[in-house]
C-alpha cells in the first residue's frame, strides 16, 4: 500500500531534519545515505522516493537551514528591548554565548555549514550564500538602530560593519566549538575576549558619534 502524499512529505521532512543533524554535527561529506536512512528511521531504499541524489538533498538541507537562521535572527531584531540594551548588544551577547557554541543542531548555519560550503554542489552553495547576504542586511539594520551613526573620520558604511562584525563572531564560534573538548578554558576564553572587544568597539563608536563637531 502507498503512503499519501501528506505522510510522503512529512517523510521527506523527517529525512531533512536528520541530514541537517548529522551534517552540522560531523559534516555532509561524513556522513552516507544509509546511516542518515536509519538515523530518520527509514530503511536506506526509501531515500530515491524523495531525493534524486544526496546533492538534491544536500541544497534543500542548506535551503531550509538559511532560511530558519535568517528568520530567527529577524525575529531578534524586531523582539522589545528594555533601556539597558539595544537588540544589536542582546544578539552579540547570545551569539557568543557558552550556550550557543554548545548548541550545534540549531546553532547560526553560516558558523555550522561554513567549513562544508565551498566543497559542496551549486544549489547548496546558492542557498549558503544567500543566506549569508540576507543575515549581513539584518545586521547592518541591528547597528544602524543601535545608536548614533559612524563618527565623521569612520568612513565604513553600514554594510562594511555589518561584515566585520559577522566575520569576527563567526570565526570566534567556529574556533571556540574547534577546541570546546580538548581546551573547554580556551573556547571560553575565546568567546569572552571577543565578546567583550566588540561591544566595546560598539561602544566606542557611539560615544565618538555622539561628540559634538569641534568648530573650525
Amino acid at each position: 500500500m502507498g503512503v499519501s502524499r501528506e505522510q510522503a512529505a512529512e517523510n521527506r521532512r523527517a529525512i531533512v531534519a536528520a541530514a541537517t543533524q548529522l551534517f552540522r554535527e560531523r559534516g555532509v561529506d561524513a556522513v552516507g545515505l544509509n546511516e542518515l536512512m536509519k538515523h530518520a528511521g527509514f530503511t536506506p531504499g526509501g531515500f530515491y522516493n524523495h531525493f534524486e541524489s544526496k546533492a538534491a538533498l544536500v541544497a534543500e538541507v542548506f535551503a531550509s537551514a538559511m532560511a530558519e537562521g535568517v528568520a530567527e535572527l529577524a525575529k531578534n531584531a524586531r523582539a522589545p528591548v528594555d533601556e539597558s540594551t539595544t537588540a544589536l548588544r542582546r544578539y552579540i551577547r547570545y551569539y557568543l554565548s557558552q550556550a550557543h557554541r554548545d548548541d550545534i543542531d540549531h546553532g547560526c548555519p553560516v558558523a555550522g555549514f561554513a567549513g562544508d560550503a565551498p566543497r559542496l554542489g551549486a544549489g547548496a552553495r546558492s542557498h549558503f550564500a544567500g543566506g549569508l547576504d540576507d543575515q549581513i542586511t539584518i545586521l547592518a539594520g541591528l547597528i544602524a538602530e543601535s545608536g548614533p551613526p559612524a563618527a565623521a573620520g569612520e568612513r565604513k558604511t553600514l554594510r562594511e560593519r555589518a561584515i566585520s562584525l559577522h566575520c569576527e563572531m563567526v570565526g570566534a564560534l567556529v574556533l571556540s566549538r574547534s577546541v570546546a573538548q580538548a581546551a573547554p578554558a580556551l573556547s571560553n576564553e575565546i568567546l569572552e575576549n571577543v565578546q567583550q572587544h566588540v561591544l566595546a568597539s560598539i561602544d566606542e563608536g557611539s560615544s565618538q558619534a555622539a561628540k559634538p563637531r569641534k568648530k573650525h
